[in-house]
């Protein structure tokens, strides 16, 4: 039997501790300060990003790994008896994917055969989830394509929110208009966004103190709660770490339930977009 490589990007701000647990390979995108490009978490991290943006006043932007970069990563890991599976952030938000795609074409039949592409429709943890269930698929002893279709299964079911604090990362970041940003601003606007078929939108808005929304978000969480896949459940967050401790003091008494929770820091891509103080509760419905 073929072995199985389970490979990401850097999206899916899952921590070392879990890559290397879990032996997941994982290929950088690009973070971009003006003409200066840095390889996200090798070179970039968000406390680095966030102290260049305070000192320079400059905002970020992401970039995609390249076809030559899939190329290259793909090539390092295939070996006679190796399959991929590759599963990153998703086609709606990044051309990511169309990249790797476009690397594929230049293996031969045999290796093309052996590299499974499966779009995510996501980001963050939410593409972290989905690889945590790829392993233990792995682990119960499936095949590489038995692995993709209970993934692909799985994407539809997979939740993903954010409550953003600021507004000026999804302004900068051309998801929020100026006047929307002033608006929101004066009022102290929160939003709750969400991931619905692989795009994002702004699902609910509270006014004044940012624990308004984080209990929107508790709300929607308790309210699936019966329905939740309790394997594997995500807080991520970027550098939110008084909203961090409200959240944790919210779902204590349902700890025991879930047999994996994890608290992870958003790595650059969605910090970029939803800047500090944001967090989310990720999780896969039944």
């Amino acid at each position: 039997m073929s072995k199985i490589i389970i490979a990401t990007d850097s999206t899916c701000d899952l921590s070392q501790e879990i890559i290397q647990k879990y032996g997941i390979e994982m290929i950088p995108l690009y973070v971009n300060f003006g003409d200066k490009v840095y390889k996200d978490l090798e070179e970039m991290n968000i406390d680095k990003m966030y102290e260049k943006v305070s000192t320079t006043g400059v905002y970020p932007k992401t970039s995609a790994a390249s076809p030559d970069d899939f190329y290259k990563f793909f090539k390092g890991l295939l070996k006679d008896d190796v399959e991929i599976i590759y599963l990153g952030i998703g086609s709606t938000l990044s051309s990511t994917l169309q990249n790797a795609h476009i690397a594929l074409d230049e293996f031969s039949e045999d290796e093309q055969s052996r590299i499974h592409l499966v779009d995510s429709l996501n980001l963050s943890t939410g593409i972290g989830l989905l690889l945590l269930k790829a392993v233990t698929y792995k682990e119960e002893g499936c095949s590489a394509s038995e692995i993709v279709e209970k993934i692909k299964a799985l994407v539809p079911k997979v939740r993903t929110q954010f409550v953003v604090e600021t507004l000026e990362y999804l302004h900068k970041g051309g998801r929020c208009s100026g006047m929307t940003r002033f608006i929101g601003t004066a009022l102290r606007m929160k939003l709750l966004i969400k991931l619905t078929d692989g795009k994002l939108g702004v699902d609910k808005k509270a006014i004044g103190a940012t624990k308004k929304a984080l209990n929107l978000m508790l709300d929607d969480f308790y309210a699936s709660l019966p329905d939740i896949d309790k394997e594997f459940l995500f807080v991520t967050h970027s550098n939110a770490i008084k909203n961090l401790g409200y959240i944790d003091e919210k779902i204590s008494s349902i700890k025991d339930s879930f047999d994996n929770i994890f608290v992870t820091k958003a790595g650059c891509t969605i910090s970029s977009h939803c800047g500090e103080g944001c967090i989310g509760i990720l999780y896969i419905e039944k």
